[in-house]
């Protein structure tokens, strides 16, 4: 039999869930195709740092490692809860993450968004993975912010020429008929020249799963099917409902209280999803606010199946979000996240322009705008079937071009000791070299 192939996804992970639900979605793509593709069992690992992310269930032969975790501050990170500074931080980080991929030895590394993780803390575990023939992936979403934010985050990191010197190829995850960040210049030339698009990574993403945490009601751990119907019975008997979600709920407070007060067309029921990571008192102080009509929750298993039952649907303006919200005809109010970055609004204003969903600031919408908008919008589908919903099928496709491809290129195997702390394996041509790739201490001033 074959050996086993190997697969590693890394996200950085300060803020949200968007990361590591992205990670997730292409391990159960890459765990269902790739066998058929290479004719190889797969396994692999999803390094994160999001105490959340266990709470995720994972294909067969996959699992989690999570490192101590990071959090916003002002002009980087801090440590989230681990008594350190934050370049010991690092330097934990940096040696785990080093320790398990050698101990792993993937032959596929997918690494989301940020190039080099926290403060470089990636760099010597990608020279260490490319010098025994592992492909490696930069993941990006299709919108990452205004270009000038942008173009000074990748010199921070090195510069696009140094960030493409570490990867085999970039991954976009979108249309680019509906936003191509390499004409806006938000990808730019040296990395451009190695991307991809794939398509949003929509069609065909597995439920949330896994155990509820703590504060999710009763309504919440009801089981959803694949029909709508199956769904709405679940969470309603036999009414119809709206649903507002809000991503992980860390920021989502400011919508989730107009929500709360908006009215619900006759002979439907308004579900509000603040996620888990909504802090526990804004979460109570909605669920006494919620009038009869109106149930808030903490998490539902899965969202997906939910959007696609609703009448209709509002939410915030996030990568994951709106993927799954494409997979379906639901009609759709998206209201960005504002501040911070201008990756939402970005997104909501493109997805508008093609026709995917409706937009509103969140300085415009009061309750009365948004029960207004329900009841304009119930009943009346959206076709998005124009846009590029593939992303979870292509992407297996390339991961298995890259991986026959280093197998072609690789030399005969000759059998070779451990990497001891005074030998180190030559890097093969076109691999970025540990000189090339040294640990930094810089890092990104924004956080996700």
């Amino acid at each position: 039999m074959r050996r086993r192939l190997r697969v590693a996804l890394f996200s950085h992970d300060s803020l949200g869930l968007g990361h590591i639900r992205r990670n997730r979605a292409l391990a159960f793509a890459l765990a269902r195709d790739l066998p058929a593709l290479t004719g190889r069992e797969v396994s692999g690992l999803l390094i994160a740092s999001s105490p959340e992310a266990a709470r995720f269930d994972l294909p067969d032969g996959w699992d989690w490692v999570i490192l101590p975790g990071v959090t916003p501050a002002p002009g980087g990170y801090v440590p989230r809860a681990l008594a350190s500074s934050m370049q010991g931080l690092r330097a934990l980080r940096a040696a785990a993450i080093s320790a398990i991929l050698d101990q792993q030895r993937p032959e596929l590394f997918i690494v989301d968004r940020h190039p080099f993780g926290i403060g470089g803390e990636l760099a010597e575990a990608i020279d260490r993975v490319r010098g025994h023939g592992c492909r490696t992936v930069l993941g990006l979403r299709e919108v990452l912010d205004t270009p000038s934010v942008i173009a000074a985050e990748w010199e921070k990191v090195g510069g696009p020429a140094r960030v493409a010197d570490a990867f085999d190829e970039v991954w976009i995850y979108g249309d680019p008929d509906v936003y191509d960040p390499r004409s806006t210049g938000e990808v730019p030339a040296p990395l451009a020249s190695k991307a991809v698009t794939t398509g949003y990574l929509s069609q065909g993403r597995p439920a949330d799963g896994g155990p509820l945490p703590v504060g999710a009601d009763a309504a919440s751990a009801q089981p959803v099917g694949a029909e709508a119907a199956d769904t709405a019975e679940a969470e309603f008997g036999s009414e119809r409902f709206l649903l507002t979600c809000l991503g992980g709920g860390s920021d989502g407070g400011s919508l989730a209280s107009i929500a709360v007060d908006a009215q619900p067309p006759d002979g439907h029921r308004h579900l509000i999803v603040t996620g888990p990571q909504m802090d526990t008192e804004e979460f109570d102080r909605l669920r006494v606010r919620a009038g009869a009509t109106t149930t808030v929750i903490r998490h539902h298993q899965d969202i997906p199946g939910l959007v696609a039952s609703a009448e209709a649907v509002v939410c915030m303006g996030g990568y994951n979000t709106l993927a799954e919200l494409m997979a379906t005809d639901t009609p759709a109010l998206v209201v960005p996240r504002k501040g911070h970055r201008a990756e939402q609004p970005r997104r909501a204003f493109a997805l508008v322009a093609a026709g995917a969903v409706d937009a509103h600031t969140i300085d415009s919408l009061d309750a009365e705008v948004l029960s207004e908008w329900f009841a304009g919008r119930v009943g009346r589908p959206t076709d998005r079937s124009h846009i590029d919903l593939s992303g979870l099928t292509t992407v297996p496709r390339l991961a298995a071009e890259l991986i026959a491809d280093a197998r072609a290129e690789a030399p005969a195997f000759v059998p070779e000791a451990a990497p001891t702390a005074g030998h180190r394996p030559t890097a093969p041509r076109g691999t970025a070299s540990s000189a090339r790739l040294p640990i930094t201490l810089e890092e990104t001033s924004h956080a996700v």
